[in-house]
């Protein structure tokens, strides 16, 4: 009985073993996180953040990103809203086009777009990052390159970068306000009443010219610097520590952007607190004191 049991525990350990190490670790070329009840999403190291499916409604599931150790489980990074995924579907790291996200009946919903060669794994970083590496450890493919209405300390948006907000509170589908580092290096803020029109900038930082890359750094300030690092526009100001608040700045569904921390305390019952928000008239009063010809 008692090598019997020993030869139980002897298949299982490593069974639980290796699925420890696959939540906690790398996906590796050919693994793929299914959508269902039943799988783990991959965690970064320190277990913070989270890579994998959010039930969004009965059969319903959305890839992203989120903040794991808090209640709240907010999401910071998402794909698919326009086209949730249903039960079942499957996210599959390939080997030339990256990640791949397919419907039960094969049906692809969203893809890195990859044109790629020695890809090897794929890891969720402490930072909330997600990565598409080589197994030299070369990085194809970043989520903080590709932000969609949040953006995290550590991460810094160059030239026509683009945020996007949501559709509504619940509803990840693309919204109507574009918070924009444009070619030209102005930093603005526009709705876009439908797909094809744009309309004014409802906030913008003037600086054309010289604009050339957008900071969210580790003592949670956001800013604009030229090509030089020099400082231009001071998006917030608030300095928070990282060692003790999660931080996220998010472009909301209404419009508006906001900055936002939660502690880091274990068991800690609060929930997100905002520390900066841009205060708009309502309706917005487009801005056309900044080169009213010249927006796009």
């Amino acid at each position: 009985m008692a090598s019997a049991i020993l030869g139980i525990l002897l298949v299982l350990v490593p069974l639980l073993l290796s699925a420890e190490a696959q939540a906690r670790g790398n996906l590796t070329l050919g693994n793929s996180l299914t959508a269902n009840d039943q799988n783990s999403p991959l965690l970064s190291l320190s277990g913070e953040f989270a890579f994998g499916f959010r039930k969004m409604g009965q059969g319903a599931h959305l890839l992203a990103i989120w903040f794991e150790m808090i209640e709240e489980k907010t999401i910071v990074w998402s794909v698919n809203g326009d086209d949730l995924a249903p039960e079942g579907s499957k996210v599959q790291l390939t080997a030339n086009r990256g990640l791949v996200l397919t419907d039960p009946r094969g049906r692809e919903l969203w893809s890195s777009n990859l044109n790629a060669t020695g890809l090897a794994y794929a890891a969720m970083l402490d930072t909330g990052n997600f990565i598409l590496a080589s197994a030299s450890h070369v990085n194809s493919w970043d989520s903080f390159s590709r932000p969609t209405d949040t953006i995290l300390p550590t991460q810094q948006l160059d030239l026509d970068a683009v945020v996007r907000a949501r559709y509504y509170e619940m509803n990840y589908s693309n919204g109507r306000f574009i918070f924009r580092l444009q070619t030209n290096g102005n930093l603005v803020l526009y709705a876009i009443p439908t797909p094809l029109v744009v309309s004014d900038a409802y906030w913008a930082t003037g600086t054309r010219g010289n604009g050339f890359r957008l900071i969210f750094n580790q003592s949670g300030q956001v800013y604009l610097t030229d090509r030089n690092g020099k400082l231009l526009n001071k998006v917030t100001s608030e300095e928070v520590p990282t060692s003790v608040f999660y931080q996220r700045a998010i472009l909301e569904y209404d419009g508006v952007f906001r900055q936002y921390i939660h502690p880091k305390m274990a068991n800690s019952s609060s929930g997100w607190a905002m520390v900066w928000s841009m205060v708009f008239p309502s309706p917005f009063k487009y801005m056309h004191e900044y080169e009213p010809r010249y927006w796009y």
